[in-house]
């Protein structure tokens, strides 16, 4: 399994790379700009040529862009929806742009809609991003941990959108261990019973990256708390069993861990390095 982190873009991609190795990645993901906000600033071409080059002789790989936090393709107002699709297709456009072969979704929330009505806004808005957007980015879709009007948390959500995706060669799922965990799945004790499931449900090829994230609550709450490897309720024997599984072990595995600074990312590389076998 391939090890990185969700890395900071502050003062420019330039800077991505160097920020990637203090912290011994092989994998990363990133936000192509500002995520608290709608606006886009456009790429400097030149700070792009920057990261693309240090990118190409570094190994890390592969590239993985997530999503802002507003857009929500799930919702039932019109100009939210809207632009939101926009979002997308523009974050389909700029992952091509950085070298990225992914941009990672949040499935959505429904205010306002029922759990059907929702689901059937995704599977509109990706369609329109994947028509607007022609171009070999996969867009992975992120199971939740179900937290108040949150869908997207069981198997059988996600694999509602997948078919109904009229590309579906660009569409794909990264499963967050913390709210896999927090939605009722035991990766903990039942392991083997969870993967044969999303295998059965949605399929094992579907399946792109991890996140790995423990989780600070318990199994089935429903409250999405990510934690420290090996300090939360999924525990280090939980992601031995994870990053051994022979079938989970060959893909990339990208940590979202509570941060103050750079000390409690290598705490963390240093916890699931050491429980590969």
């Amino acid at each position: 399994m391939r090890f990185g982190f969700h890395i900071s873009i502050s003062g420019g991609f330039k800077n991505v790379v160097k920020r990637a190795k203090e912290r011994s990645c092989e994998t990363i993901q990133l936000f192509s700009r500002n995520p608290r906000g709608w606006k886009y600033t456009k790429l400097d071409p030149e700070d792009i040529k920057t990261f693309r080059s240090e990118l190409e002789g570094s190994g890390i790989e592969p590239v993985f862009v997530h999503m802002p936090y507003l857009p929500n393709l799930a919702t039932g107002k019109k100009e939210l929806f809207t632009n939101s699709v926009l979002s997308l297709k523009e974050e389909l456009r700029r992952a091509e742009m950085i070298g990225a072969g992914y941009v990672v979704i949040h499935v959505g929330s429904r205010v306002g809609l029922d759990e059907e009505t929702a689901l059937e806004h995704v599977i509109k808005g990706i369609n329109l991003a994947l028509k607007g957007v022609k171009n070999r980015v996969m867009i992975l879709l992120e199971n939740t941990a179900g937290m108040g009007s949150e869908i997207g948390y069981r198997f059988e959500e996600i694999r509602r959108i997948i078919e109904k995706v009229t590309d579906p060669e660009r569409i794909g799922v990264v499963l967050d261990t913390a709210h896999a965990y927090e939605a009722g799945y035991d990766l903990k004790n039942e392991l083997d019973s969870v993967v044969e499931e999303f295998d059965r449900i949605i399929g094992l090829s579907r399946l792109k990256l991890l996140h790995l994230n423990d989780s600070k609550t318990k199994l089935g709450s429903r409250i999405d708390r990510h934690w420290h490897i090996g300090k939360g309720e999924i525990g280090k024997e939980g992601f031995r069993r994870i990053v051994n599984h022979k079938k989970l072990r060959h893909l990339p595995g990208i940590m979202e861990t509570p941060r103050k600074n750079k000390k409690e990312d290598l705490m963390n590389m240093r916890m699931i390095r050491s429980l590969v076998e």
